[in-house]
């Protein structure tokens, strides 16, 4: 599900491949290092569907959430999200219908959209059109996440939500009783770590995770840069690693790494590691887990050694799979915009407050 680095190459990234593991795991099963663990996605998701699917049938059947998802590339991986997608709405009590659109046609079925009362939330499956300039400056998939309104943007992507995500602004009005949503995939390793208890609840909210080291291997506007800038935010040390550098993260600065510095280094010393490389190719070699490390695979591919990593890291808890509890983020984020703008007609902006509010009844018309 991590997406956004298609068709970039990490092998400057030092790749680990372990000799014959395969033939030891055929001949004997491997047993896990003291305290190591696998933590299935469901463990996580599974509190977040029961909330969810409580909420949803407390609304009336013709008053519950929507969700269209815009498919316009040809990548299987897109196509098997959103198969999983429709899947649990349907088993949640929502609705969830795919459109499948050529790619020139795009955005104006998007502003259909966003205009669409039946509509309440919008997701497009990354990449379009992946690196190609937009008229309007930047890449054209950036456009894309422009052109989905912020009370209908499920993904968080917009420019609104960047905004406020980089601003460490949590909520959408001055009155604090809409809160903002966060991109899904991020918001599920938070999640994550929340309930593997990398997050200390004794800490005030922004504070959970501070004296923590995170290094994050993959850097998209989709995950990597996101999910860095949220952990700052709550107080870590965030090592942010792409194809061709290295910075770190910390609550509202991102700073360069010394010239010296290894990924290696920032590994050994990180209490979370996030990967995310779209690679079958990229393996980070395990020895550099240190022991009691949570690791978090948000790639379609495994980019570590499961076996190696449980077998020789005392007290490892790895999550290889993150899309259920994704997914679970996705209709949570649904039920939010559906709370926070359902029936309150145009939005204006309040430029001196930095935030967004209903129209004046008089202007609604």
């Amino acid at each position: 599900l991590a997406q956004g680095a298609q068709g970039r190459s990490y092998s400057c990234i030092t790749e680990h491949k372990p000799a014959k593991l395969g033939l030891m795991a055929a001949a004997a099963p491997v047993q896990n290092a003291q305290g190591a663990r696998k933590v299935p996605a469901d463990e996580i998701a599974q509190p977040f569907i029961k909330e969810i699917q409580e909420a949803t049938s407390q609304l009336p059947e013709d008053r519950r959430p929507k969700l269209v998802g815009f498919l316009a590339n040809s990548d299987p991986a897109a196509r098997k999200y959103a198969e999983w997608t429709g899947k649990s709405f349907r088993r949640d009590g929502m609705e969830f219908e795919v459109r499948q659109v050529e790619t020139d046609d795009l955005e104006q079925a998007l502003e259909e959209a966003n205009l669409d009362k039946s509509v309440s939330g919008i997701m497009i499956y990354y990449p379009v059109f992946g690196n190609r300039p937009s008229f309007h400056g930047g890449s054209y998939d950036d456009s894309l996440r422009d052109s989905v309104s912020l009370a209908k943007d499920v993904e968080g992507l917009c420019h609104f939500y960047r905004r406020t995500l980089y601003r460490n602004q949590r909520y959408v009005d001055s009155e604090q009783a809409r809160k903002c949503v966060l991109p899904c995939t991020p918001l599920a390793v938070v999640k994550i770590l929340e309930h593997l208890g990398a997050y200390d609840e004794q800490h005030a909210v922004g504070e959970r995770m501070t004296g923590k080291s995170v290094t994050i291997v993959n850097r998209s506007e989709i995950v990597g840069r996101p999910l860095a800038a949220m952990l700052a935010n709550d107080g870590a040390t965030v090592y942010s690693v792409d194809i061709d550098s290295t910075y770190i993260f910390r609550r509202g600065k991102v700073e360069p790494v010394p010239a010296n510095a290894t990924t290696d280094e920032f590994v050994r010393q990180s209490d979370v590691v996030v990967l995310g490389v779209p690679s079958d190719s990229y393996k980070m070699d395990p020895a550099w887990v240190k022991e009691g490390a949570i690791v978090v695979n948000v790639a379609s591919h495994k980019n570590i050694d499961e076996a190696a990593l449980l077998s020789t890291r005392p007290g490892v808890r790895f999550v290889p799979q993150v899309g259920k509890v994704t997914i679970a983020m996705l209709e949570r984020n649904l039920l939010r915009l559906h709370k926070n703008f359902d029936g309150c007609g145009r939005l204006v902006w309040d430029s001196a407050l930095n935030c967004v509010a209903p129209a004046p009844a008089s202007e609604k018309a």
